[in-house]
């Protein structure tokens, strides 16, 4: 039987613009030391460690094309591929072992199974009960298993209040013992809410307007946005899996390893400006990391525990 979510971590990437103004007045601007809500603290429960599959789970109609976007970013996350330029993802993801304290055996990500639902079997407006449903088809041992529901699909709260969740499910037996598993689900915002949860690349709904948006990495708004929250959400869902981990702020709605950077992505940002980033001289696509198979993509700052301050790639 399988049992309720234990309080799904919500990424609020639509207020991006008034949580900047609170936070990252600047990429280094430390976090407030002297507010006891805005400390960044460990709440000593279990991190993530092992070996971990991220399982994918398409729910609607994906391209190829937007399937492999997301796909060559988790396997960037542990690539040690020499050609792999820098900055890479592997060396954004590394900032995540800060969070780790002589842990063995040590967290290593890999793709894993991905799973396809295009005919949308729960039909196109989902609950958070019906994320979770879906999350438990992939595996459920050790395991984070990524929802990624197309831009046709409603989900409850999606765009009102957030762009994408994390949470825990004890899942199925096997083997005569039940596992609690790590899930996440992420929307795309392209046609629903690209200003609320694919910015930089949309213009902002709220906040300061740039003259123009970002132009994304992999020339898809949508999928481009998506690796933003699915990278945010997959920083918080390893150093804080089951609410009992890293985070600032209330349990109910905290800030994590990546949340609590949201809108920073380069040094020198502020509300409404990215930051100081890499331009590619023939896309003019904006980035500050190097993938496998020649990717770019662009990634949150995320916090660094030792310095409570928003560390960027570039």
């Amino acid at each position: 039987m399988m049992a309720s979510p234990t309080s799904p971590r919500v990424l609020f990437l639509s207020l991006f613009v008034t949580l900047s103004m609170i936070l990252h007045l600047s990429s280094a601007r430390k976090l407030s030391e002297s507010d006891p809500q805005l400390q960044f603290q460990y709440h000593r429960g279990p991190l993530l460690t092992g070996k971990i599959s991220v399982n994918l789970i398409w729910y609607g109609k994906f391209k190829p094309s937007q399937k492999a976007i997301v796909a060559d970013f988790i396997t960037s996350l542990s690539s040690s591929k020499p050609l792999t330029a820098q900055p890479s993802v592997a060396t954004w993801w590394k900032a995540t072992d800060k969070y780790y304290k002589n842990s063995f055996p040590k967290l290593a990500l890999s793709l894993g199974s991905q799973i396809v639902d295009e005919n949308y079997s729960l039909g196109k407006s989902l609950t958070t009960n019906q994320i979770l449903k879906l999350a438990s088809k992939g595996p459920q041992r050790n395991a984070i298993n990524i929802v990624l529901t197309s831009a046709e699909v409603a989900v409850e709260g999606f765009c009102s209040s957030r762009c994408g969740t994390h949470g825990s499910s004890v899942g199925a037996r096997v083997n005569g013992k039940r596992y609690k598993f790590a899930y996440m689900w992420v929307g795309n915002s392209e046609t629903q809410c690209p200003g609320q949860c694919a910015w930089p690349f949309h213009q902002p709904i709220y906040g300061p307007q740039n003259p123009a948006p970002l132009v994304a990495p992999n020339n898809d708004v949508g999928l481009d946005g998506m690796v933003i929250n699915v990278a945010s959400l997959l920083a918080g869902t390893v150093t804080n899996p089951f609410g009992n981990g890293y985070f600032q702020g209330p349990k109910e709605a905290p800030l994590e390893a990546g949340s609590a950077c949201t809108g920073v992505y380069g040094k020198g940002a502020y509300p409404g400006y990215a930051g100081n980033l890499l331009v590619d001289p023939t896309t003019g696509a904006s980035y500050n990391a190097n993938g496998v198979n020649g990717r770019k993509y662009l990634l949150p700052a995320l916090v660094d525990p030792k310095t409570s301050s928003c560390s960027t790639l570039v």
